[in-house]
């Protein structure tokens, strides 16, 4: 039987260092690669390859004209939730403020709130009253006028025209409407002489305002899409009773900065138990006028109520309480969508956040109870993408609700409220 042996290995027991040797992947990885990057391919079914149609799209919209990113943020039809700005709904005024990321600050901003009046020798004889009757701007006599023309809109309506008995659940409407009309033209025409810009400045009489949103998501239950994470869809729908447009934007109630610190109302809830109920129908986005009309900024908004909202009635029912939040809840709905729009007219979405802010003021009336509201859009960065280190909120100031007259007697206004008349003043007095 032949012994195993050991053979010796062939390599030299002592190698030569590897000092001057190169590894073949060292000087690869200095160069730069002369092929493209691996990206997703576009007609893939995976996350990737959505996550680049996404971007593809974000891209292409960005880079268009404002006509043709209307025309494409608007273009995928799904159902989406339509909020009415007008609804008995329980505290919708908090549902609002979550699906607009507004918060709500009591009063009116600083520039409508009358500060310390200085007192000369010559005033101090005068009433205390004396005081309250006057505007910036405008002197004791014009706003006597002023004041005169308001007692003749009202009587107009109420005394001198003899109206018939109006047809069901159209009586604000028909009896209302009218005198919102002419109290509008009447004081706009006769402040003009004080605000210059209501001479360039464009009135609409029912106008129809539009506005598309995304903000939230959700998992679909059902379907053949089954499992996929959806945006929350939301359109607004409006028609005030007439509105201001102007030709240059309004100054900003408040910095932007100071929208960071206010708190807006969290609503885990989904939105159907409010309740809103969903559409499918075309989504749009529109002010009242057409991209080209130069008139494209929103300056105040006159509001009727609808006549299903009886304040004696809602005492009845015990809902006092949601008087306020009625009108609360249809100011931001309409400010939020007209000054929604017309940050969109200047080409600003949800991938390219506002650089400045858009301010827009709202009147809503019932033709013997005025509010008063100013809402500053400061953001319409709202979906799930842009909204998660946005520290931006946008603003909506408001105040309760105040008598114009207690009633109309022996062709003579009585109680007639000179604090409402001169907000109403102030309001279209406001210019940039």
């Amino acid at each position: 039987m032949a012994a195993r042996t050991r053979l010796p290995l062939l390599f030299p027991k002592k190698l030569p260092p590897l000092r001057n040797q190169r590894f073949a992947h060292a000087e690869a990885a200095l160069k730069e690669p002369a092929y493209p990057s691996v990206v997703a391919s576009l007609t893939a079914k995976s996350k990737s390859a959505r996550l680049r149609q996404v971007e593809e799209q974000v891209k292409k919209i960005c880079d268009s004209p404002v006509e043709e990113k209307l025309s494409l943020i608007t273009r995928i039809q799904r159902k989406k939730f339509v909020v009415y700005p007008q609804t008995f709904a329980r505290n919708a005024d908090r549902w609002y403020q979550h699906f607009t990321k507004t918060a709500y600050i009591p009063g009116l901003p600083e520039k409508f709130t009358p500060g310390p009046e200085r007192k000369t020798e010559g005033e101090e004889s005068s009433p205390p009253a004396a005081a309250h009757t006057t505007v910036p701007g405008v002197d004791r006599d014009a706003f006597a006028d002023i004041r005169s023309l308001v007692s003749r809109v009202i009587l107009q309506e109420h005394w001198h025209l003899k109206k018939r008995k109006a047809f069901l659940y159209r009586e604000q409407e028909q009896m209302v409407g009218p005198f919102l009309r002419c109290l509008v033209t009447g004081l706009s025409h006769s402040l003009a002489q004080y605000n210059p810009l209501l001479r360039l400045s464009s009135l609409d009489i029912a106008p129809r305002v539009n506005f598309y949103w995304r903000r939230g998501q959700r998992i679909i239950p059902k379907g053949h899409r089954r499992g996929r994470l959806e945006p929350t869809r939301f359109q607004i729908d409006d028609q005030p009773q007439c509105q201001i447009r102007i030709t240059q934007q309004l100054q900003q109630f408040a910095p932007l900065e100071a929208s960071y610190a206010e708190e807006v109302p969290e609503v885990t809830y989904a939105p159907n138990l409010m309740p809103l109920f969903k559409r499918q129908y075309d989504n749009h986005i529109f002010t009242g006028a057409k991209l080209p009309d130069p008139a494209c900024y929103g300056h105040t908004q006159f509001h009727l109520v609808p006549d299903r909202y009886h304040r004696d009635r809602m005492a009845r029912k015990q809902q006092s309480d949601q008087v306020e939040v009625f009108l609360r809840a249809n100011a931001l709905a309409s400010l939020f969508a007209w000054t929604g729009a017309q940050a969109m007219y200047q080409g600003f979405w949800n991938h390219e956040d506002l650089t400045r802010p858009f301010a827009s003021q709202a009147v809503i009336t019932d033709g013997e109870f005025f509010s008063f509201f100013c809402y500053q859009l400061n953001t319409v960065a709202l979906s799930v993408e842009t909204d998660g280190d946005n520290p931006r909120k946008n603003l909506l100031w408001g105040t309760e609700s105040l008598r114009l007259y207690e009633s109309v007697q022996d062709g003579a206004v009585v109680g007639l409220n000179d604090d409402v008349v001169k907000l109403l003043v102030q309001f279209l007095l406001n210019q940039p």
